[in-house]
């Protein structure tokens, strides 16, 4: 009788959980698809090729990722939500006066977090970024611009390679074709060893196979005048793949094509911590979902005859916004190479896990 009634217990305190936290997702993703159409329209109020559904395409196209973003924040404030509702109509009395703990009824949340973070993972990241992707091509249309990522102006690249003959360190202003075509190039040239050879300026690089084609060059070699050329060769062992993914952002990368980005950065020697970071990210999700319910349970269990109930509501949103706050503080020290990819993603989940159950264990075992 009581494994029956835990069963079925559960399964209602699961779907109510689910149910709060879909319900929170949905309506901040048609909010957030509304204002960014808003915006979009008012940006291309002066467009030519702007129109109505064109616009909106490109818009709900990029709503994905941004709720992506704040997928945690969902799972907080959806499991809050359930559980005030659950200690307001005193259902979890019953559930306790059944025979249930805390622990028991907070384990079907904790595994549809899990499996919700899963999901996310592996299914709705793809489909976010390759979204995300169309949404470029489709706001480039309306703009009448090249495609975000063949044409980029006003910002400066990087790209790092190794040959048999040394390493080279290009800079270029301007990038075309996800750049394979560079304008405005600085290369500096190393040798093996690492001693600096030449600095070459050149107006436009091409990329070919296994070289780069430079136009308009000139060179600054140490101890010799300055010498100018109409074309030069610079040997590279980079792929278009490979320069492509130098200039994406690790969010526009699926989570199934991340290991291969970290492989061939790492071969072409360039920084892969974004995309490591972004893939430990990715794994941490599951966790940092279930990690939500326990500090959202931490701050909505008390029953409410106790009161208190605004400063616990405030008290979660609170403690979401500090984890918040801290993980970036660590992707930042990641991204400067201060910590490691996985510390960075791994440490607000392990915070926010350690604070919800260390809570819960005061609370309702003393």
């Amino acid at each position: 009788m009581i494994p029956l009634l835990g069963g079925r217990l559960a399964r209602y305190f699961g779907l109510r959980f689910l149910g709060a936290v879909l319900g929170v997702f949905f309506s901040l993703f048609v909010l957030v698809a509304l204002l960014d159409y808003i915006e979009l329209m008012r940006r291309a109020a002066d467009a030519p090729n702007a129109s109505a559904l064109l616009v909106a395409k490109a818009s709900f196209f990029r709503v994905p990722q941004v709720t992506e973003r704040i997928m945690s924040f969902c799972v907080l404030i959806g499991a809050m939500a359930c559980y005030l509702s659950l200690s307001r109509r005193l259902e979890l009395v019953v559930a306790r006066s059944a025979g249930m703990s805390a622990w028991q009824f907070l384990m079907p949340s904790v595994v549809l977090a899990f499996l919700l973070g899963v999901v996310a993972t592996t299914i709705y990241n793809p489909i976010s970024a390759t979204l995300q992707e169309r949404s470029k091509i489709i706001e480039a249309e309306i703009f009448n611009q090249a495609p975000a990522g063949q044409r980029i102006e006003g910002a400066a690249f990087w790209v790092r390679q190794r040959t048999a003959e040394g390493q080279a360190i290009i800079n270029a202003k301007t990038s075309r074709n996800q750049g394979s075509e560079l304008g405005t190039v600085t290369v500096f040239t190393f040798n093996t060893a690492g001693q600096y050879l030449e600095r070459i300026d050149a107006g436009r690089a091409v990329l070919g196979s296994g070289v780069w084609h430079l136009s308009d060059v000139r060179i600054y070699a140490p101890g010799n005048p300055p010498v100018t050329q109409a074309n030069y060769t610079l040997k590279t062992n980079l792929t278009p793949e490979q320069v492509r993914e130098s200039f994406a952002t690790p969010e526009t990368v699926p989570f199934w094509q991340l290991p291969q980005y970290i492989q061939l950065a790492d071969s072409a020697g360039l920084v892969a911590a974004g995309y490591r970071l972004q893939y430990q990210k990715l794994l941490a999700r599951p966790f940092l979902l279930a990690a939500m319910v326990f500090l959202a349970a931490a701050v909505s269990l008390r029953f409410f005859r106790f009161g208190g109930v605004q400063k616990m509501v405030l008290s979660g949103v609170g403690a979401g916004f500090l984890l918040y706050v801290f993980s970036k503080v660590t992707e930042d020290f990641s991204k400067a190479q201060l910590m490691h990819p996985a510390a960075a993603a791994w440490l607000p989940v392990l915070m926010a896990g350690l604070v919800g159950c260390v809570t819960l264990l005061y609370q309702e075992d003393g």
